[in-house]
């Protein structure tokens, strides 16, 4: 997930900020972390290691609050799954495959679909501070297999019960481009889940609502989150989805008593992106979410 902008909203920011102002009183007031509540390592532990890697996964785990792995998904040109936040190599954080940086203008025009699991292999994505996350150290990192990043995660904490929250990072106009066709890809996503036995220890969202409705067809009993960062609010959201997912996955400003009540009444958990300071978090679990998405483990309160 990336931060929405919000500043070219109009009226919607606006009443965004009230609600801000109207919250504050809430955010330093004590709070009691619910039992069940669900914390979530964003792409690992993105503020303190390599987003989306083998070290960052086991980075988040190191925090016993951390209840589930939050990743994204592309696909390579020999139809693996790989654990990356853009189906493309970001130059912010990725070298080639000789050292070299890669030039901006040039990232997207590398898709990993083109390229196979082996050769997505050979780049470091982790050598490179991010650098919109000081705190992070720096190691170098491949962008993993998603089965390569459960069975390191067994390895390391085979007594830890570990959820996954699994992203498809999709589009219509990226279909058979960037990605495969959307029903291809929930077919893989949907194998192997199987294949590793994850399928009631994990949560498939996705920003796309083509691709829940095809993993929802392939298989019913899979938990469904659907990722939110417009001002359409929650009704008209599940309305374009044509379905109510188990879960409601919106932007942290997004969140309202109102979004809350709703959730309630539709039988869904709310579990919020991706907040990063502990106020913002005491506010959440005040008004009643579910869990949250972190980039900092290490930072959920007491």
């Amino acid at each position: 997930m990336t931060v929405p902008n919000l500043h070219f909203i109009g009226g919607h920011f606006a009443w965004l900020l009230l609600f801000f102002v109207a919250c504050k009183s809430l955010e330093n007031k004590p709070v009691t972390i619910p039992p069940g509540f669900d914390w979530q390592g964003h792409r690992g532990a993105r503020g303190l290691a390599p987003e989306n890697s083998v070290p960052g996964f086991l980075r988040a785990l190191e925090f016993p609050q951390i209840t589930t792995l939050e990743l994204d998904l592309a696909v390579s040109k020999d139809r693996h799954l790989i654990v990356s936040h853009e189906p493309w190599f970001n130059a912010d954080i990725c070298r080639r495959p000789d050292g070299s940086r890669i030039p901006a203008a040039e990232a997207e025009k590398v898709f990993l679909y083109q390229l196979t699991a082996a050769e997505i292999r050979a780049y470091d994505c982790g050598s490179l501070r991010h650098p919109r996350f000081p705190e992070q150290t720096p190691q170098p990192a491949h962008k993993p297999t998603l089965r390569e990043v459960v069975e390191a995660v067994r390895a390391a904490y085979p007594n830890r019960a570990v959820r996954w929250n699994i992203e498809i990072k999709s589009r219509p106009e990226w279909d058979g481009i960037r990605t495969p066709p959307i029903d291809t890809f929930a077919r893989l996503v949907v194998e192997e889940i199987a294949a590793l036995g994850l399928q009631s220890t994990c949560t498939v969202q996705s920003f796309d609502p083509r691709a829940l409705r095809a993993v929802r067809a392939l298989n019913p009993q899979l938990t469904l989150a659907l990722l939110v960062e417009n001002f359409l609010g929650p009704a008209k959201n599940l309305e374009r989805l044509g379905f109510t997912p188990a879960i409601y996955s919106p932007y942290h400003a997004l969140v309202k008593p109102s979004t809350v009540r709703f959730c309630r009444q539709k039988g869904m958990k709310l579990i919020p992106w991706t907040v990063n300071d502990t106020e913002t978090m005491r506010r959440l679990i005040q008004i009643g979410v579910d869990g949250i998405i972190t980039d900092y483990p290490n930072r959920t309160p007491q």
